[in-house]
């Protein structure tokens, strides 16, 4: 069963109990370029708004319900209340919240040994999760191009969620990918971004050696009602070309791209980074890498309003091994300026500089870095000639 555009009808999505899942139909979120919404998405005056607050779109209303009923079933490791949260003082806006629940009661990761390493049935996959974890397929009208689509991406709540309506996007799991980036994956993931109209709806990846807990691909979704500094801090271009740009501001360097919006240019970022997260991986670079709503490239924001999609993506040191920081793991939302501390001891006494300091330490050494930096910048070029 579908639920095409412009239907408001979700009761498919909530059976009344959770005893008849086996054999239960997937239901597909179908939906079309129309949706994908780029103009118009900008944050209130007050720095942060509860979801309850927002003109929701279809996808946010048919994620929301179902999230939320999942959350009713007990299907959590633990019952997600509101999150104390606070911004750092400092001038980088850092937002730290408390989730203690998250660092005691979620799943122990995998043991990791390569960025490259092979996908293990034997280990946990998302072929094992509880029927009522998936919340519904979403699908593309009309298909995409072959070598940027991937068929079968379910949407499935993450059992121990950092905030609320977190979820997984896997692709296609029954082929038992790895936890490396496919185009087909990025693309699904920038556009459940355009088709929210929460700007603090938010996707990202995080590599193997990069704090990828499951070997089996997947990105992260969430809603965070607060601005982070990566939407529109200033960046400079690499190489003549500027098809890559740096950001400059802590808490971490990055490398920044960015679309508009659909069509080519979306095409063109899509494979744009899959190229850089192939070099990363290729070379046994684990990375972090971030979707978010954002301004264009640029030195300066010239406006609140969020007018396109910035993808930034993160070359870091390799983590391999269970290994646990007092405040925070550093992965693909800390590297972004979300900061979920694990004690309370820690989110009270968390400083901009601490956290700053915790984040740089995850980094390439600086001779490394630029020795990336150059291989991507020759990389895009070349291929772009």
């Amino acid at each position: 069963m579908a639920l095409q555009p412009g239907s408001e009808d979700i009761s498919y999505l909530l059976p009344p109990n959770g005893e008849h899942w086996e054999g239960r139909a997937i239901p597909d979120f179908t939906y079309g370029q129309q949706e994908l919404v780029v103009e118009g998405i900008q944050w209130p005056q007050s720095a942060a708004s509860a979801l309850d607050t927002w003109a929701l779109s279809r996808f946010d209303s048919v994620l929301r319900s179902a999230w939320s009923q999942r959350v009713e079933l007990g299907l959590f490791r633990y019952r997600l209340g509101e999150l104390q949260t606070r911004s750092l003082p400092g001038a980088l806006g850092l937002v730290a919240q408390l989730n203690v629940e998250r660092g005691v009661q979620r799943r122990c990761p995998q043991h990791m040994r390569s960025v490259r390493q092979p996908f293990d049935p034997e280990q946990f996959n998302f072929n094992k999760i509880q029927p009522g974890e998936i919340l519904f397929r979403l699908r593309r009208e009309p298909r995409v191009p072959r070598a940027l689509q991937q068929e079968d991406v379910l949407v499935v709540i993450n059992v121990s969620p950092l905030e609320w309506g977190h979820v997984l996007l896997v692709p296609e799991p029954a082929r038992g990918l790895p936890q490396r980036l496919l185009p087909g994956a990025l693309r699904a993931g920038v556009e459940a971004v355009l088709l929210s109209t929460h700007p603090g709806f938010r996707v990202g990846f995080n590599s193997l050696g990069g704090l990828a807990s499951v070997n089996h691909l997947h990105l992260h979704g969430y809603y965070l009602a607060h601005r982070l500094p990566v939407e529109g801090a200033p960046s400079v271009p690499l190489g003549p070309g500027g098809l890559l740009h740096l950001l400059q501001t802590l808490p971490a360097p990055g490398f920044l791209f960015y679309t508009s919006g659909p069509g080519p240019d979306l095409d063109a970022l899509v494979s744009r980074v899959c190229r850089a997260t192939d070099y990363l991986t290729d070379h046994e670079i684990a990375h972090n890498l971030f979707v978010t709503r954002g301004t264009p490239p640029g030195k300066t924001s010239p406006s609140s309003a969020l007018t396109g999609v910035r993808v930034i993506l993160w070359a870091r040191k390799s983590s391999f091994g269970i290994k646990e920081a007092e405040a925070f793991n550093v992965a693909l939302c800390e590297l972004a300026g979300h900061l979920p501390i694990k004690t309370s001891e820690a989110f009270s006494s968390l400083t901009e500089t601490a956290a700053v300091a915790l984040i740089q330490d995850s980094l390439l050494p600086p001779a490394q870095a630029h020795e990336v930096q150059a291989a991507l910048v020759a990389l895009l070029e070349q291929e772009e000639q």
